[in-house]
């Protein structure tokens, strides 16, 4: 029997290497001269994983080049480094480790918080200088100031719990966080980011990169701050707009800025933010720690062993979790709906626009997105005669053939314990299907 290779282009932690050498069944390749994307598709062309963090960038190339690839592991949160689209349309399962650096990150952004109120970095570089001037460093107690925080995942929590502890009131904007959990976090929640930010004597932020939060921080909505906000960022870069931070803090609109990420990393020499008054910056350092580094290196590990070995997803980016209690609860549910989607598209009606399943007992209480999935995968590959659709890329061939999917689920059994009905329409007529154990 052939071995899993898995390869490692990013360095990882030496046990999440050991751990995934340990498996008989897998070949562990360590490649980290992966720069080009020539070379990285090449060396990619074997392997069913690929563990990276945030040194290489796995492309639509490169996933192409790897025709038996199965999962994409990063070692670490952001997985901007990723063709996620490209991954999704070849069924190649991407996941992360969100929580292996929350700490880490967490503590660097705090110590960037208190390093740009006290001006601790400018003071230092002075007394190494010779001097000992004690009035040019006056800084700013957190004491009693309002902070937001943009973004409450786990880092944007950990944050908030370290400032309130430090006396400070704290704002939260996350379009994803609901009420009773900003209660339970202590902190004031604002729906509109202009109202959030607008008061803040700090902001820090903990946002993921996407196309609605790129520049969150822009001209604009800088010019509406408080005069002499301080803003923190080990996030992304793209978050803020790094020429419109520049002026503001060069017209002191914005009285400081401590960056530990940057819209061009490395940022070169005439990167405008690097010219700015009152600033502290540090080299992406949110996840240097050896505990993080370890932490994410054999989560990653794990992560990428259990999906091969078990099919076990966790963290997925592209894909809900799925842990070997509930595949083994859902399992015979998601070959009964694979075949359901099967046997409708032999019936529905041409050009079909809408598909629709709905759930009644026992099954409409479980967590029903993969067995949804099962039932668009077999009614895609009839209907659309692509033979590569699977559990990953269902929802994406779905929108690209102009199909609506929804679902409704019932936890209240009818005159049986389980029904699945599948229905499928176009402009002017239907089918339906419904199937029980």
């Amino acid at each position: 029997m052939s071995k899993l290779q898995i390869l490692v282009a990013d360095p990882i932690a030496d046990k999440g290497i050991e751990a995934l050498k340990a498996v008989p069944s897998f070949d562990v390749v360590v490649n980290l001269g992966l720069k080009k994307e020539e070379d990285f598709a090449a060396a990619a062309k074997d392997a069913h994983a690929i563990i990276v963090r945030s040194g290489v960038k796995v492309t639509a190339k490169v996933i192409e080049a790897a025709p038996n690839l199965k999962v994409i592991g990063r070692a670490g949160v952001g997985v901007d480094n990723i063709d996620i689209p490209a991954a999704s349309q070849r069924g190649v399962v991407v996941m992360n480790t969100p929580g292996g650096n929350t700490i880490s990150t967490a503590e660097q952004a705090f110590t960037l918080m208190m390093s740009l109120a006290r001006k601790t970095p400018q003071a230092h570089a002075s007394m190494v200088a010779g001097k000992f001037d004690r009035k040019s460093y006056s800084g700013t107690e957190v004491f009693g100031k309002t902070l937001t925080v943009l973004g409450m995942g786990r880092i944007g929590a950990e944050f908030a719990k370290r400032a309130k502890a430090f006396g400070m009131k704290v704002i939260a904007y996350d379009p994803y966080l609901s009420a009773s959990r900003a209660e339970s976090l202590g902190v004031e929640l604002r729906d509109n980011l202009d109202d959030a930010v607008k008061d803040a004597d700090f902001i820090t932020m903990h946002m993921p990169m996407t196309k609605e939060t790129k520049h969150m921080l822009d001209e604009r909505r800088l010019g509406i701050l408080k005069k002499g906000v301080r803003i923190i960022n080990c996030a992304r870069g793209g978050l803020i707009d790094d020429n419109a931070l520049a002026a503001a803090l060069t017209s002191g609109q914005v009285g400081g800025a401590a960056l530990d990420v940057y819209e061009v990393e490395p940022p070169p020499a005439d990167y405008p933010v690097l010219k700015a008054p009152n600033t502290v910056f540090t080299p992406h350092l949110g996840a240097s720690t050896e505990e993080a580094q370890e932490n994410v290196g054999i989560e990653i590990a794990d992560a990428v062993r259990n999906h091969l070995l078990e099919g076990t997803i966790v963290n997925a980016v592209n894909m809900p979790n799925v842990d070997p209690k509930v595949l083994a609860e859902i399992g015979p549910f998601l070959r009964f709906g694979e075949l359901l989607g099967r046997l409708i598209s032999q019936i529905s009606p041409q050009r079909a626009n809408v598909v629709r399943v709905n759930y009644s007992g026992k099954v409409g209480s479980l967590d029903t997105t993969l067995v949804s999935r099962a039932v668009l995968k077999g009614f895609l590959e009839r209907a659309s005669g692509n033979e590569g659709v699977n559990y990953i890329n269902a929802a994406g061939v779905a929108e690209n053939l102009g199909l609506r999917f929804t679902e409704s689920r019932l936890a209240e059994a009818t005159e049986w314990n389980d029904l699945i009905e599948v229905q499928v329409r176009n402009e002017t007529e239907g089918a339906t299907i419904a199937g029980t154990f």
